[in-house]
């Protein structure tokens, strides 16, 4: 594959299509468990288990979506027709998710957030995995990569800090009645068609953006080798992966993390009415001051890639991030009497600021994840012969799934296990159990956190090993080549 420099306009719809996974994820990891255990009266463990099992579901299509889209020769290229087919479905299914019919009984219910759920996750299967191996593709240039999954990264946390900010702004004002505001049930029509909307314009963009690398990347595709999909392979083509040390630090280090971080991702919409006391039009600062985060983190990224090589840059970044988000947490369970009390102007102040550093680390840390992965895939093509962007980039989004299925069981369990109650208002939950929901979703779980960070000292690939992997692929195409 050619390593020409892609034009800005490819990078950037590269990275635009990531707001449709932004939207996805602020739906589930902000409204949905809240919505349904708190405004439709469902147990958190109950609706924690039927995500988990769509998430189940979602992480057992990855692989086979993954490998497919390796093997699929279209003259429209390998991944560009999954993309385009995935749009409508994820905008109709996460439309039903949040419009259930009312006065249903639990067991409905569940049954309806399990399917759609599923439907969901499915579809986005048929984006977010053939979209991640596209960036794979679109160069095998060390450097780009970084920039190029930086920009992915970039639009995906800039989706996420807008639209939380301007959920709560035009669908879920506080009011007497609703405080939380997200108890509102009538808001969540308007604002899941919207949702959609936006998710179909962005995937939209995505394709037709990058649409003009498709004879290039068709005639990449052209001279692999023809596999066919079986599903028994798909095993093997696993194993493959698995026999790369780099593959094996990585993919275990992200499945420890994503448990902790799922269970903190359930508790994280409780956090912020009950444990910080702070209203939705409080906490949409938050994510907007997140946006002055990103930008940083564009121009951070490049220097910081250059100085420390992509697994520092990933370990001490993590680190950092996992530390931020502790101390005002541990702060305020140990009742430091300087602290800022609940809902004040003062503790709005020090959680935007903690908001920032995070919103300026995190980016840094996902692009380099994904960055390191098409490294890999390099890697793997070294070692077995074959181009698997696709089977690498599905057995990641396995081990974040997977394992945040079993997260997401946890953290709803340990919701009724401290007893929060069910449509709780402000101000109204006893404060033993608060400090429990603060102290699960800060210190208690980042110590496994900690322990996930650390197991990326395993991965082997740095700048001068990837140079050697691209100089011995070059060397082997010539040699197929006079053949």
């Amino acid at each position: 594959m050619a390593t020409e420099k892609l034009k800005r306009s490819v990078v950037v719809s590269f990275g635009f299509g990531q707001l449709a996974e932004a939207v996805k994820n602020s739906g589930f990891n902000v409204f949905l468990l809240f919505y349904y255990n708190q405004v439709l009266g469902i147990s958190a463990t109950l609706s924690s288990i039927a995500l988990a099992v769509a998430l189940l579901f979602d992480a057992i299509s990855d692989p086979v979506v993954g490998s497919y889209s390796d093997k699929l020769r279209t003259p429209y290229g390998r991944r560009h027709p999954l993309i385009l087919l995935a749009a409508l479905p994820l905008a109709v299914s996460f439309y039903c998710l949040f419009n259930p019919p009312s006065g249903l009984p639990d067991w409905i219910y569940f049954i309806w957030l399990l399917v759609f759920a599923i439907l969901v996750r499915g579809a986005l299967t048929l984006y977010h995995v053939p979209h991640l191996a596209l960036g794979a593709e679109l160069t095998e240039d060390y450097d780009q990569r970084s920039s190029l999954y930086a920009m992915s990264t970039f639009f995906g946390f800039m989706g996420g800090a807008l639209v939380v900010p301007i959920s709560y702004t035009l669908f879920f004002p506080t009011t007497q009645e609703f405080n939380p505001a997200l108890l509102n049930q009538a808001a969540y029509q308007p604002w899941a068609l919207s949702a959609g909307g936006v998710m179909i314009f962005a995937i939209a963009v995505c394709a037709l953006g990058t649409w003009r690398e498709v004879p290039r990347l068709a005639a990449r595709g052209d001279s692999l080798p023809q596999q066919r999909m079986r599903f028994g392979e798909l095993l093997l083509e696993f194993k493959g992966a698995f026999q790369n040390r780099s593959f094996r630090a990585i993919f275990f280090g992200m499945m420890l993390s994503t448990v902790i971080l799922a269970v903190e991702g359930v508790f994280n919409p409780f956090m912020g009415f009950h444990f910080w006391g702070m209203t939705t039009e409080q906490l949409r600062w938050i994510p907007l001051s997140q946006l002055v985060g990103l930008c940083l983190s564009v121009i951070l990224l490049p220097p910081f890639t250059r100085w420390l090589d992509k697994k520092m840059t990933l370990i001490v970044s993590a680190l950092l991030v996992i530390v931020n988000i502790n101390i005002p947490i541990v702060l305020a369970l140990m009742g430091v009497t300087w602290f800022p009390e609940k809902g004040s102007d003062a503790l709005l102040t020090l959680l935007i600021v903690s908001g920032l550093v995070t919103a300026a680390l995190a980016p840094i840390i996902f692009a380099t994840l994904n960055s390191m992965f098409a490294d890999i895939a390099d890697e793997h093509e070294l070692d077995t012969g074959y181009r698997r962007e696709g089977v690498i980039f599905a057995a990641r989004s396995f081990a974040v799934k997977a394992t945040s299925s079993l997260g997401l069981i946890f953290g709803g369990a340990l919701l009724d296990v401290i007893a929060f109650p069910r449509g709780a208002l402000m101000g109204t939950v006893d404060s033993d159990t608060v400090w429990l929901l603060g102290f699960i979703a800060g210190p208690a779980t980042s110590v496994f956190t900690i322990l996930g960070v650390l197991m990326y000292a395993g991965y082997r690939i740095d700048r001068h090993r990837h140079e050697e992997i691209k100089a011995l692929l070059q060397r082997a195409k010539a040699t197929e080549t006079i053949d």
